[in-house]
């Protein structure tokens, strides 16, 4: 998928082939075989806030790829209501009481996120590969607001619209200021419109599909605490999690 994009000149960091042509090298490390795959460099910076020139240039971008992908399945995960909100759910309760307030909260939310997801028109919701993480952790900025996206380990199977409704929460996650996070937001609905459109239906989704995503990127938290990742999970933060961004963005959005 990766050299569909970048064949077709979308700024992506894309995989480079070995001497023998593979992409994917193997060798052996002190803990077993492990595996490796070399990327194109992605100049530039991870800048926080950046212009609106910038989200215009994102939203193109992002609309390129839906626009390539449309109708492509790959052989990975497809993110449906079950795996966005009850599994999830089922991670989250493993490191949270169901008597808390947080997680009553979460509990009450799931069944209306999960009715609206359900009850959309799907015939209207484009579908394609989605990458499910862009915002600006996964994106270098160069000269001129030249954007590179990389970061894919979440790509997978779904609504387009579940790229645009992340990426819509993280502005609303990153910039405080009303007025400049609505005028970046808009630069970013131009720029993705000059590509694709979004119609009627997936805008309705956008706000709902937002907190679906703060439920599923909580679940990944608690699902990967085994890894020694996530370590700094504990009760203590997801309250605070769930009561200051997925409740405050819930409150907001309705």
């Amino acid at each position: 998928m990766l050299q569909l994009l970048q064949q077709n000149e979308v700024a992506v960091s894309y995989p480079i082939a070995n001497h023998s042509g593979h992409f994917i090298n193997a060798f052996q490390a002190p803990e077993g075989l492990r595996y490796a795959a070399l990327f194109y460099f992605a100049k530039g910076h991870k800048i926080l806030h950046f212009d609106k020139e910038a989200h215009f240039k994102i939203g193109r971008l992002m609309a390129k790829i839906h626009k390539i992908t449309t109708g492509i399945q790959l052989n990975r995960i497809t993110y449906s209501s079950d795996v966005l909100l009850n599994q999830s759910l089922h991670h989250i309760k493993q490191f949270l009481p169901e008597n808390t307030e947080e997680m009553q909260f979460l509990m009450a939310t799931r069944p209306i996120l999960e009715k609206k997801l359900l009850n959309a028109s799907h015939s209207q919701l484009r579908k394609g590969i989605v990458h499910m993480d862009i915002w600006f952790d996964n994106l270098n900025i160069a000269d001129k607001n030249k954007v590179t996206l990389f970061d894919f380990d979440f790509c997978g199977n779904g609504w387009l619209c579940l790229d645009i409704a992340y990426y819509i929460l993280q502005l609303h996650s990153t910039e405080k200021d009303d007025t400049e996070r609505d005028i970046k937001m808009e630069a970013f609905y131009k720029g993705y419109e000059t590509i694709a459109k979004i119609n009627d239906e997936e805008r309705y989704l956008i706000p709902p599909l937002g907190v679906c995503m703060y439920y599923f990127y909580l679940g990944v938290q608690c699902s990967r605490f085994e890894n020694w990742s996530n370590t700094f999970v504990n009760e203590v933060y997801l309250k605070r999690f769930i009561s200051v961004l997925i409740k405050g963005y819930y409150e907001k959005m309705n």
